[in-house]
């Protein structure tokens, strides 16, 4: 079956009654379309689309600037740009914030359960989650290791060294990283995408709009003005974008931007020096560094594809056409 047309071997109670095991699709399902594919599987008025698309950036950068600020006020330095333990778990905790404010928001507007935002119309599957996180986990830490053997000089990586900072910083990330990659995919793949693609009936022109506005404020929101990092958030959030098409969910989003920020976020802590994390956007800090990453990372979304791909199909026989992975 075509991924754009939806897949009904996983049988739900809004594509297939029987599924649902007596239970009444409640009238808030009536803004649900089993039928099409996940991203573009929910309606709302026009309006709210934009009410959502406009306040959920919003939201989100204020709340990291405040809390950054905050952070920075409590350390006695809030204009520096490095990630220190405090400023890292400040910017994580406003992530999840803004997400639960998603979840209210898409309820709300399209009146349909918080749950249709992570996955629909299957239910989301915490044991899937798992096992792409520990395969994403395999995967993005040996092409990093890769990286670190060829390209050490160029990344940074080359004085390695444990402070206090440097434990403070890994123990937030280890407790938060996952709230905040799980808020970004709800708030962009979760929220911002369907509420752009509720503006067309149709599936193709519902998701292509969805990607588009989607992706672009992905990048806009990390606050780069180097084309080649601005470019390479637009090609990272493509890619989330597809893993759900495919999987019909955000557990293969959220396992793969977990796993790829605890990855590369503990490599730099680690060879900060013991120090905090330097934090470069600006134009011309792209550099050999991040010209190379790109590829690399192609590689990584390549073979995890692959690999989600063909579990997929074991899974489900050869009618099912679904699944996907990036960050």
């Amino acid at each position: 079956m075509n991924t754009f047309t939806g897949d009904h071997d996983d049988p739900s109670p809004l594509t297939d009654p029987r599924s649902a095991r007596g239970a009444k699709v409640s009238p808030a399902m009536s803004s649900l379309d089993g039928s099409r594919p996940f991203g573009v599987h929910m309606r709302m008025a026009w309006w709210k689309g934009i009410v959502v698309i406009l306040a959920l950036p919003l939201v989100l950068a204020v709340s990291q600037l405040g809390l950054y600020l905050v952070a920075g006020l409590i350390e006695g330095n809030p204009f520096a740009s490095e990630l220190t333990p405090l400023k890292l778990l400040a910017a994580n905790l406003s992530t999840g914030i803004t997400a639960l404010l998603a979840l209210l928001l898409i309820g709300r507007f399209a009146k349909v359960p918080w749950r249709t935002v992570l996955s629909a119309p299957r239910r989301f599957d915490r044991r899937r989650l798992v096992i792409y996180f520990l395969g994403s986990l395999v995967i993005v830490g040996v092409v990093m290791a890769i990286v670190g053997v060829t390209a050490s000089q160029a990344i940074g990586w080359t004085n390695f060294a444990v402070t206090g900072t440097t434990v403070g910083i890994l123990l937030v990330v280890v407790l938060t990283t996952p709230i905040q990659a799980t808020g970004e995919e709800i708030i962009l793949r979760g929220a911002i995408f369907p509420a752009a693609g509720t503006w067309f009936r149709a599936v193709r022109p519902a998701f292509i709009t969805g990607l588009v506005v989607s992706s672009l404020i992905f990048a806009l929101l990390h606050g780069s003005t180097d084309p080649v990092l601005f470019g390479y958030y637009l090609f990272f959030s493509v890619c989330v974008a597809v893993m759900g098409l495919i999987t019909r969910g955000l557990e293969a989003a959220i396992a793969f931007h977990t796993a790829n920020n605890l990855v590369v976020t503990t490599l730099n802590s680690l060879f900060a020096e013991g120090g905090a994390v330097a934090v470069e956007r600006s134009a011309g800090e792209a550099g050999v560094s991040h010209c190379c990453f790109p590829p690399r990372r192609a590689s990584v979304l390549s073979s995890w594809f692959g690999c989600v791909r063909a579990r997929a199909v074991r899974q489900s026989g050869p009618k099912f056409t679904h699944e996907i992975t990036c960050r």
